[in-house]
């Protein structure tokens, strides 16, 4: 992302990089020491951007805004800034809160700014390198000989119940101390739920708010029937709707769209919930060690956690942007993620088994059946160390592999 940012300063005069709390954003702004950096942490300088947010913003100095959502009265004045002279990298407005997704921010910088978003660390970065995985390479191969020129074998990855257990915010990767991690999750979500929610909406019943936190993590990877999760978590369904909306702008669930572009015609149309970082979704499911974990009947979701967390890191990297999605028919056929990158397709399908059996890729042909000319090959990421075709249409591609490890 230190590229990419470093590349939006240069073409656009306001960029926002958003994510959660914790993910680094503060330590990534900070990579480009040359502006004026403003934590809005400091009492004084909310008070100041009440006040008098123009006396914050210097001329021709480049001025970097670190949590920018607790300051919206500074939003205006770098309106007006920018319409009297949009000069390229003017601001750096870093949030805690998806941006986009909050009104009156989107309504302010419309045509002024561009978004980056900033997630939880993959298992590349955890390893020291920014590689994010093989994805660019697989949607622009025309046929599976041409990705099995691309894909390299890799390690087998046994241990992946313990990278989903630890997650990717940057202070549990680099403790070495497990017995951390629960004190430290429980700050995280106590600190979420009494600050960092209160800036975005304000929530009384925050009892309420940590069931459905809870009872969301236990429907991780599943198709979201909101008035089902309403009835258990015993709140009005335009609540619940309301609370998972705020659980999304706060960048803490993912909800991943099914693909609507097959001539299937009873497809499932609802998304799919995922935690934006697995371990928080394991810590709120109340799993406590990897093995828990991997003996859980989510157990299988939340490697499909891991791994959509790689992919959305990509894709904040990858131009154009690509999409991904679901796929799911009424008739129980699915895939558990779909790339689609101009009219190419991938479709994805995650095992967490070391071996990968032709009965393993019956949904991945039913998709490839569906769309033969934007979905030339599909893969299935399997726990193994070698990539092999499976299929004449269907790949087995090690994990690793997939998640720049290898």
């Amino acid at each position: 992302m230190e590229r990419e940012l470093g590349r939006a300063l240069e073409r656009f005069p306001v960029v926002v990089l958003t994510g959660a709390r914790q993910t680094g954003k503060t330590t990534l702004a900070g990579r480009f020491p040359d502006r004026l950096f403003r934590s809005l942490d400091d009492l004084d300088l909310q008070e100041a951007a009440q006040k008098r947010p123009e006396s914050l913003l210097v001329p021709g100095k480049g001025c970097t805004f670190d949590e920018i959502q607790r300051a919206p009265d500074l939003l205006s004045a770098i309106k007006r800034d920018v319409d009297r002279d949009r000069q390229p990298g003017r601001f750096l407005l870093t949030g805690s809160a998806n941006l986009l997704l909050l009104r009156r921010v989107s309504e302010t910088l419309a045509g002024r700014a561009v978004y980056l978003h900033l997630w939880p660390m993959t298992e590349s970065e955890k390893a020291g390198s920014p590689a994010a995985g093989p994805w660019s390479d697989l949607v622009g191969a025309d046929d599976p000989a041409g990705a099995l020129r691309i894909l390299k074998p890799g390690p087998a990855l046994g241990d992946w119940p313990e990278r989903a257990f630890r997650g990717g915010f940057p202070v549990q990767v680099r403790s070495s101390d497990p017995a951390n991690r629960g004190p430290w999750f429980d700050g995280y979500v106590r600190t979420y739920l009494e600050r960092d929610l209160q800036e975005v909406s304000a929530i009384s019943a925050l009892p309420d708010f940590r069931r459905l936190m809870r009872l969301a993590a236990a429907r991780l990877g599943q198709v979201l029937n909101q008035s089902t999760l309403a009835r258990d978590a015993a709140l009005p369904q335009p609540t619940c709707h309301r609370w998972l909306n705020l659980l999304e702008t706060s960048c803490q669930i993912v909800r991943i769209a099914a693909f609507a572009g097959s001539r299937t015609s009873r497809l499932v149309r609802a998304p799919k919930l995922y935690w934006a970082d697995p371990g928080l979704g394991a810590h709120l499911a109340g799993l406590g060690s990897p093995e828990a974990l991997e003996s859980d009947p989510l157990s299988g979701a939340f490697l499909e956690n891991l791994m959509l967390l790689g992919l959305l890191a990509w894709r904040e990297t990858a131009s154009p942007r690509p999409e991904i999605y679901y796929w799911r028919t009424r008739q129980g056929r699915e895939v558990d993620f779909v790339i689609e990158s101009g009219r190419r397709l991938l479709p994805i399908e995650v095992k967490a088994a070391r071996e990968v059996r032709v009965s393993d890729t019956a949904s991945l042909e039913a998709f490839l059946d569906e769309r033969p000319r934007s979905a030339p090959f599909g893969v299935v990421l399997y726990s193994g160390g070698d990539v092999r075709p499976v299929t004449a249409r269907v790949l087995a591609v090690p994990l690793s592999t997939a998640l720049g490890l290898g």
